[in-house]
């Protein structure tokens, strides 16, 4: 059996989009089909969220550690900044999870 690079397997660990399949492509059948499909891969999504909020506190964390602890304002507001990202990334996927689990078809 082939095993998967850790690159990979980090960012599937990460990133949900390898999960889903374009609903605006093919013809109607095709397009129900990956809508059904993306309905059931939503599923994961409040646990891509959760994986990210943890590292959103972990970032967070770091850069009080920076910034109070070792005096380094600049270097912790990069941590502050990259936590701010995350919080702009569950948004999205928040969106995206309840227009998919509520069933809001497009257009």
């Amino acid at each position: 059996m082939d095993s998967i690079a850790f690159s990979s397997q980090l960012y599937r660990y990460l990133f949900y989009g390898w999960m889903f399949r374009d609903a605006s492509r093919g013809n109607t059948l095709e397009r129900a089909a990956a809508w059904r499909h993306n309905r059931e891969q939503s599923r994961w999504l409040p646990t891509y969220m959760r994986r990210w909020a943890i590292g959103a506190m972990l970032l967070l964390g770091i850069a009080a550690v920076f910034e109070f602890v070792l005096s380094l304002p600049v270097l912790s507001s990069v941590f502050y900044v990259l936590s701010s990202l995350v919080v702009a990334f569950n948004a999205v996927t928040a969106t995206c999870w309840g227009l998919l689990h509520f069933d809001v078809r497009p257009g």
